[in-house]
């Protein structure tokens, strides 16, 4: 039983990093699933930026995964699925099956999913933190997802998982970049002295 993690902000490579494992994959006999959510309306395979893609079963709940017996199983967009649905994972380990997973590990807040916070307590194997360009200093250490409404970033009032319904625009940010509800505070308080 082995769990391996690939986090980061958006545009880091982390399903480029899940393709490049599964891709060999099609080519034995070893039985394997790649799932992503049906949430995910901006895809309809796990693509990377780098023009590759790989075919992934479209899924509302992990539970879906439990219907086969899998040597390895892949997940992406993590984040969004319920926190619930990591006693799926649970079970997928202790049946004996690899799990690679890949997802964003915070929200446009900046906080850490629910459901990353309860695949981090299992104790993975592996934990790839990825990077990114911050789009707007162009240094490579973006670390968060900034997230758009009509130019201007969202803070405060949405679900932790925004739809990608093309309403939305998603940038990774470095910390110094990133637009926190604290750093809105701070902002507000200073425009009030």
């Amino acid at each position: 039983m082995e769990l391996k993690l690939i986090l980061g902000p958006m545009k880091s490579g982390k399903s480029f990093e899940l393709i490049n494992f599964f891709a060999p994959l099609r080519y034995t006999n070893t039985p394997f699933g790649l799932f992503q959510s049906a949430r995910n309306v901006r895809d309809a395979s796990i693509q990377s930026r780098n023009g590759v893609n790989l075919d992934a079963i479209k899924i509302h709940s992990l539970r879906d995964i439990l219907q086969k017996d899998y040597t390895v199983v892949g997940i992406d967009e993590v984040h969004m699925f319920p926190e619930s649905d990591v006693e799926v994972v649970v079970e997928l380990l202790r049946r004996g099956t690899k799990v690679v997973i890949s997802g964003l590990d915070t929200d446009y807040r900046g906080k850490l999913f629910e459901v990353v916070t309860k695949l981090l307590e299992l104790g993975p194997n592996e934990v790839h933190y990825k990077r990114a360009a911050c789009e707007n200093c162009k240094k490579f250490d973006a670390i968060y997802t900034q997230v758009y409404r009509e130019a201007v970033p969202l803070t405060d009032g949405m679900p932790s998982v925004i739809p990608e319904d093309g309403t939305f625009t998603y940038k990774p940010m470095c910390r110094d970049c990133f637009v926190s509800p604290t750093s809105q505070l701070v902002l507000k308080l200073a425009n009030i002295n």
